[in-house]
């Protein structure tokens, strides 16, 4: 008898050695995002939302920046939004993870806030490996039921896909609950299942759904005629908006109200 092949064993070493190196880079890429100073620079027009009465300033900060009244707010207005929906399905409310989980030294703030000092809302989102991928986290999509249907959550999603694809994040992933009406906003705007999300089975129906869109510009060239189309932007930002996408960018909207992290 010859020797057994070893064949099978070099592959399997192969290929764990191809999958180290892919999640390195990925986590240089992660890096790198997270060592912006201010990720909203490259698109200075995206500073201002002037739409349905609305008039804001939008800007993006590490949670650290922020004043402690942007911060308390920022809890409070999750808490309002969100504490009934949390306790009607099978996750329960605490105030103390939720705190936990806004104040992560890793977490990115985008805020929209008026010129006499009001907050109309804020988006908590995070540059991080999910699945392996980088990707751009969106934890929460809150705002102040007075600016609800305005237009300003699709602005801030599209800020964010902005700025996803622009620091070469792979996807935007967001978690939604089930019982949570407002989320159907993702899917309007192109948010779509992704594979990383539970499917239920007979013994337990999970709360929640994870969404996401994809960076058509990382995809395999076979694969980038499907899928989301880039989405007619109001005002005067669609060419803009078209010159992104042309050069790398992307635009769409995302957002997440009421994320837990799974």
């Amino acid at each position: 008898m010859g020797r057994k092949s070893n064949t099978k064993g070099k592959e399997k070493r192969l290929a764990r050695k191809e999958e180290q190196a892919r999640i390195a880079a990925s986590l240089i890429v992660v890096k790198k995002a997270n060592e912006l100073t201010d990720p909203l620079e490259q698109f200075p027009i995206f500073r201002k939302y002037n739409n349905s009465g609305i008039d804001c300033n939008l800007c993006i900060k590490k949670f650290g920046s922020l004043d402690d009244n942007t911060k308390m707010w920022a809890f409070d207005l999750t808490k309002r939004n969100m504490q009934h929906k949390y306790e009607s399905c099978s996750w329960g409310w605490s105030d103390g993870k939720k705190l936990e989980e806004l104040q992560d030294e890793a977490a990115w703030y985008l805020i929209a806030q008026r010129s006499d000092g009001k907050l109309l809302g804020f988006a908590h989102f995070r540059f991080d490996l999910d699945e392996g991928i980088e990707v751009l986290y969106c934890y929460e999509l809150q705002l102040e039921s007075h600016f609800h249907r305005k237009g300003l959550g699709k602005f801030m999603m599209q800020i964010l896909e902005l700025v996803a694809f622009k620091n070469n994040m792979k996807k935007v992933v967001l978690t939604i609950l089930k019982n949570n009406s407002d989320s159907n906003f993702f899917k309007a705007i192109n948010y779509q299942l992704d594979e990383s999300s539970p499917m239920d089975d007979e013994d337990e129906d999970t709360p929640y759904e994870i969404l996401s869109k994809v960076n058509k510009k990382l995809l395999p060239q076979s694969q980038q005629t499907n899928g989301n189309q880039l989405q007619p932007v109001s005002n005067n930002r669609a060419n803009l908006m078209k010159a992104m996408h042309d050069h790398g960018g992307h635009a769409h909207g995302h957002c997440c109200p009421g994320h837990h992290h799974h």
